[in-house]
């Protein structure tokens, strides 16, 4: 039996996990551009401009930020625009059942996660992920707006993540909106305050973003920047 030495000979057993490991992150990959072949195929199809919505998946019915989205998703939805979500619960299942609502395109893009990701019910084109990078790939790819509930470290995720592909040019600059002065102000002061003061970003920086209350507000800028 094979012994680690001085020399970096490597005890048998240890050589075969270490192989096997290495074959497992291999045939991870398959799984990877599966879900990249999947995703590409289901939303390649579906022919209108998608607005993406994200928000907090722990936001119950009663709360206003939930009927807020469901009445910007009915209304988008009325207009010819599909939803896209995360396919969860809360914020995201008042933006699907919106869409749903409204007899539009309601696509969910659920993710595999211990906790908080039960599918809602209200998708028409339901797709799920292993890998959270293939599913923001896909948000990114097929949404020509975002809008930004109030939400959590995921909202904040998929917020500066589009933020920071347009501000290197990594992506075509779309709308981003961010929906609750009462919820996002506090960090767009300081942005300001802590980002922009100091030279972190440029001026031109804050224009990638749009922060608004008005629901009817929301989806006259959204008909008014993204073309049918």
């Amino acid at each position: 039996m094979m012994k680690i030495t001085k020399a970096g000979m490597v005890d048998e057993r240890q050589q075969y996990s270490l192989d096997n490991f290495k074959v497992g992150d291999s045939w991870r990959l398959f799984r990877i551009m599966g879900e990249f072949v999947d995703g590409f195929d289901t939303l390649a199809s579906i022919g209108r401009p998608a607005v993406s919505i994200f928000g907090s998946a722990r936001t119950p019915m009663e709360d206003k930020y939930f009927a807020l989205t469901d009445k910007i998703a009915q209304d988008l939805a009325r207009a010819g625009y599909a939803i896209i979500t995360g396919g969860g619960p809360g914020i995201m299942a008042a933006a699907n059942k919106g869409a749903a609502v409204a007899e539009g395109m309601s696509i969910g893009l659920n993710i595999n996660l211990p906790f908080e990701q039960d599918p809602n019910p209200f998708t028409n084109v339901p797709l799920h992920f292993k890998y959270f990078f293939v599913r923001k790939v896909m948000f990114i790819k097929y949404s020509m707006a975002f809008i930004g509930m109030p939400g959590g470290f995921g909202t904040l995720d998929e917020l500066f993540e589009s933020l920071t592909l347009m501000q290197t040019r990594r992506i075509k600059a779309f709308p981003v909106i961010l929906v609750g002065s009462d919820f996002w102000g506090g960090l767009v002061d300081w942005i300001k305050e802590k980002m922009l003061a100091v030279g972190n970003i440029d001026a031109d920086d804050m224009l990638y973003f749009q922060v608004m209350d008005d629901p009817d507000e929301v989806v006259r800028y959204i008909k008014r920047t993204v073309v049918l």
